[in-house]
């Protein structure tokens, strides 16, 4: 009999057709895949883009809104043109007339909503229409999405969106629903299902994307901004009640008119300029908390997503970085009557893009070119009507 050990130390391994394999083939196949990471550039600039925002701006004020849509898409152009992946950039082909139809059919619901809903006599119209935008909602999401991905283009292909209307409805309707009434409990898997479905619905070309990730990090972002949200209440709330009551108390130990009279006028003061500090402070932290769920849960998902089992992406952004540049900008904002938003804008662009990574096992030209079998999708979504999920 042969000696079995014999056989497989002495005789080459065969490959396919049972011939034997050269050495070096097998060794080369043993080898795990080379990874190649492509960082995410963004060549904007706040100057250069202040001059096209401005133009927008203006134009969209004379004509009374009807600019808006080429404004959208001008603005959009500027971003993607300037986001470049391995020495090529995005595209932005969206139809600003496509736009401008679903534009107008928003604009006339919304003026029968809220004509309808100033006469007694007529506001069953505006409730039917309520119920009829709540009941579209997840349709318009799913929409919005078709229409965003076939209109960007990389490397001259298409972005495409596969998600249904079912599960469209069960991410956002059902989902929404189930957060609603576990008062908030449910509010991270809705994150998670929304965000699933967002992923898992994409493509690039005829590559389908998948989202790898679980919905326990989406509970662990909701935690943390809620014990952000619960200190820092405690922080604000803790000396305002402390000083209104040693005011009062402080005020209370006379008893003359006078006293009396300073006592209330004190006590309105403070109370006024505690209720104002209060509401400030309380407005912060939901800005605070929300951005930093906006941030964690970008990061999270651009480090779970994965295309065509050969790209995935990686995000080395800080959440927290995000919130102080999100908070800032708001201020820079509000201190220029709005003259800041385009520097606003391609900061906090700059800052997230400058933190994406674009891994791969292949070439990126190779593999669009592999996968470049479906581009034809863009008379599906951009000559449909309900595109104006931009609108809403």
């Amino acid at each position: 009999m042969t000696d079995p050990a014999a056989t497989s130390a002495d005789t080459p391994p065969l490959g396919r057709h049972g011939q034997p394999r050269h050495p070096d083939t097998v060794q080369a196949q043993a080898l795990p895949a080379t990874v190649t990471e492509y960082p995410v550039a963004f060549t904007g600039t706040a100057g250069e883009y202040f001059r096209l925002w401005i133009v927008n701006v203006a134009l969209t004020f004379v004509t009374l809104g009807l600019y808006l849509p080429w404004a959208r898409v001008r603005n959009r152009q500027y971003f993607f043109g300037h986001t470049w992946v391995d020495g090529q950039n995005f595209e932005y082909r969206a139809n600003p007339a496509a736009l401008l139809r679903g534009y107008l059919i928003v604009a006339a619901l919304f003026v029968a909503y809220a004509v309808s809903g100033q006469f007694d006599s007529t506001q069953w119209v505006a409730v039917v229409l309520a119920l009829i935008y709540a009941a579209a909602y997840p349709l318009l999401v799913r929409q919005s999405m078709r229409f965003q991905a076939v209109n960007t283009v990389h490397r001259g292909l298409r972005f495409r969106f596969h998600g249904t209307t079912g599960g469209a409805y069960v991410a956002y309707m059902l989902a929404n629903v189930v957060a609603s009434v576990s008062a908030g409990l449910a509010l991270p898997w809705a994150w998670f299902m929304q965000r699933r479905y967002q992923v898992d619905g994409l493509a690039f070309g005829s590559a389908r994307a998948g989202f790898r990730g679980d919905v326990g990090p989406f509970y662990l972002i909701g935690l943390t901004a809620l014990g952000l949200s619960l200190a820092g209440g405690l922080l604000i709330g803790v000396p305002l009640v402390a000083l209104i009551f040693f005011v009062v108390r402080g005020a209370s130990g006379n008893l003359d008119p006078s006293a009396l009279d300073a006592l209330g006028l004190a006590s309105s003061v403070t109370f006024l300029a505690a209720l104002i500090v209060g509401y400030v402070g309380v407005l912060l932290l939901y800005v605070v908390a929300w951005q930093y769920i906006r941030g964690a849960t970008m990061a999270y998902v651009l480090n779970n997503v994965e295309l065509g089992g050969v790209v995935r992406t990686r995000a080395t952004f800080s959440p927290w970085r995000l919130v102080w540049i999100t908070v800032t900008n708001a201020a820079a904002r509000v201190l220029t009557l709005g003259l800041a938003s385009p520097w606003a804008a391609v900061r906090q662009t700059r800052y997230i893009l400058g933190g994406v990574t674009v891994r791969a096992i292949a070439p990126l030209d190779d593999f669009a070119a592999g996968v470049g079998g479906e581009t034809s999708a863009f008379g599906e979504a951009a000559t449909e009507l309900l595109d104006i999920q931009v609108g809403f």
